[in-house]
């Protein structure tokens, strides 16, 4: 086995050729011994071709066609045609097109991998004895940990003590600093500013969130993209159209050099490199705008894509209530409804009562002390105020009156038993989801979906209001799968975006799970082929739209290099490329089709 890998290694063939070139030099420019050079050169070209060939059966074993054919054919051809100088240089370019692909792939990939190179590693866990430092494996939920000047934030967690400014850009692609305080959650990666802080750990480290995206990272990198493989299509006519010629100009000309000069031109590499280094290009612009894209194939699935469909809570909507309208009864003052109101849900952590106390701060009203709290769970929140009874709730546990319906979630106010008010709650739809829409329909993507787990009308409010005509409410995560499942074949490839473990089955299932992630890694961004890491719906259409340039890219790549090889091998035919020439020749197609599927990094396509 380790023979094998010995023979197998990219650098010992390089440098192997490199070296065999060498030695034959000094043996036919110095020391006038041209058979032995051709010797040498014969048997190292006869051995490649033989490592080359058998690596070409496991592919068609595979079920794809093997491109390699062509190189092997013309070392082969070059040695028994005497050209033996000519195959050196197709070996050597064979060899060290390998080493291009990866400093290709590796610049490519420059922005995915500057996540791997910063991961931290240690944490200053605070101890009764003091602070101690310790792997970032070690932490445990619930250790206090102090995050220094300048530092990384080794696990997510909650600040406890402290006000500073931290760096989220390798994590969000925000530039912006982030002011953290006491209560704020941090994520693990983040770059603390100049002053200390301290943290509860939320999270071990293997669960935090920069682990989670490495995690993706490697991911993406372990993923084949599916248009390499699309890209052995172009192999078999291509491999034809070289014999065609190369058979032509023998049969006129009588010459059999003819074979090899065709043959020297015809650069298999066009299609082996062009395509994957586009992918890895459109993934690394990806990765650059805030979305991490796990394979090639994703991209080119979303190239393709006829549908999308959104999760409305957290995804189309941001998935914090707010109070859309809010009315007094039975002639109570409205800053008397919203100053009791707000007072007592200042105590409470339900969502909706962070809801109410927002309002209150907005339109000015002062709070006032409350005593006697008593919270309900799933009904309401209870206390005592100037000597009155108030209750913030659901309408039967606030009063035994008949209560407004509301077009969103109701919280109902009563004052000594009697009802005072009623807020009507709204999920707030994000500000950028209607243009995201219009965006995607100007892909051409005509068929988007909403599917909420929310009541028809809440539904269809925000359907409208974002331009979606088609919605399907009231969908828990089987019915979900079943619409997604159920769609006509036409539609297809299918897109499906969403935030939460309930939309996990559904994200899995589509052709493309795209989740919104940007608040740690859970179930939906593990079963999603893509995910953004910023708090934005447009990232969707840019996703789209970077598939559509890779695409374009990966393909333009392709063809520019096959069509510089025939005509190369038109001019071959008759004759003036010798094969020396048309073996350096090569190399420059190469490099023109690596070079150009590299623009897919680009953001100005």
């Amino acid at each position: 086995m380790e023979g094998r890998d010995f023979l197998n290694s990219d650098k010992i063939k390089l440098y192997g050729t490199l070296a065999i070139g060498f030695i034959a030099a000094v043996l036919e420019f110095l020391f006038r011994l041209p058979n032995y050079a051709q010797l040498l050169i014969s048997v190292l070209g006869l051995l490649l071709a033989l490592i080359m060939f058998v690596d070409m059966i496991k592919v068609l074993k595979s079920g794809n066609f093997g491109i390699d054919l062509l190189a092997i054919t013309a070392i082969v051809a070059t040695i028994v045609l005497g050209q033996y100088w000519a195959g050196w240089i197709v070996l050597l370019m064979l060899t060290g097109g390998d080493t291009l692909e990866e400093f290709a792939a590796n610049k490519a990939k420059s922005e995915l991998k500057s996540l791997l190179d910063n991961t931290p590693s240690k944490a200053h866990l605070i101890t009764a004895k003091g602070i101690e430092d310790r792997d970032i494996d070690e932490i445990r939920v619930g250790d206090s940990l102090l995050i220094r000047p300048k530092e990384q934030v080794p696990v997510d967690g909650i600040v406890f003590e402290g006000t500073s400014e931290i760096d989220e850009s390798s994590l969000t692609g925000e530039s912006a600093p982030v002011t953290v305080q006491k209560g704020t959650y941090v994520m693990s990666g983040s770059i603390n500013g100049d002053n200390p802080f301290k943290i509860k750990a939320e999270k071990i480290a293997a669960d935090s969130e920069y682990q989670a995206i490495v995690k993706l990272v490697k991911e993406s990198e372990t993923h084949p993209a599916h248009f390499v493989r699309l890209a052995d299509r172009y192999a078999v006519p291509f491999t034809l159209i070289v014999y065609l010629i190369a058979g032509i100009a023998w049969y006129v000309s009588k010459d059999p050099i003819r074979i090899a000069q065709v043959l020297v031109v015809a650069s298999p590499c066009p299609l082996i490199l062009a395509a994957p280094i586009a992918f890895v290009s459109g993934m690394s612009r990806t990765s650059r705008n805030g979305i991490i894209v796990k394979s090639g194939t994703a991209l080119e699935k979303l190239n393709a894509a006829r549908t999308v469909a959104f999760d409305k809570t957290g995804t189309i909507t941001m998935g914090k209530l707010v109070v859309d309208d809010f009315q007094v009864k039975n002639g109570f003052s409205e800053r008397q409804v919203l100053s009791y109101a707000a007072s007592l849900e200042q105590n409470s952590s339900h969502v909706m009562a962070k809801a109410i106390v927002d309002y209150a701060v907005q339109n000015e009203v002062g709070f006032v002390n409350a005593s006697n709290l008593k919270e309900v769970t799933a009904e309401g929140i209870q206390g005592e105020i100037a000597g009155h009874v108030v209750k913030v709730g659901q309408g039967k546990f606030v009063t035994t009156e008949i209560v407004d319906e509301v077009k969103g979630s109701g919280v109902y106010v009563s004052i000594d038993d009697k009802y005072a008010g009623v807020y009507s709650l709204l999920d707030q739809i994000r500000p950028e989801a209607k243009s995201t829409i219009q965006e995607l329909k100007n892909f051409g993507i005509e068929n988007i979906l909403m599917i909420s787990g929310d009541k028809k009308e809440a539904t269809e409010m925000v359907a409208s209001k974002v331009g979606i005509t088609k919605y399907f409410p009231v969908s828990l995560p089987k019915d979900k799968v079943k619409i997604i499942n159920g769609l006509d074949k036409k539609y297809h490839p299918t897109v499906m975006v969403g935030d939460g473990v309930n939309d996990a089955p559904a994200l899995a299932l589509a052709d493309v799970g795209i989740a919104m992630g940007y608040k740690g890694a859970n179930a939906a961004s593990e079963s999603a082929d893509a995910v953004i890491l910023q708090d934005d719906l447009s990232k969707v259409s840019t996703a789209v739209k970077i598939a559509h340039d890779t695409m374009k890219v990966a393909k333009e790549a392709v063809l520019i290099g096959i069509f510089i090889c025939i005509a190369l091998m038109i001019v071959a035919a008759f004759g003036l490329i010798p094969t020396i020439i048309g073996a350096m020749l090569q190399e420059v197609v190469d490099t023109v089709a690596i070079l150009y599927a590299l623009r897919a990094r680009s953001d100005k396509l």
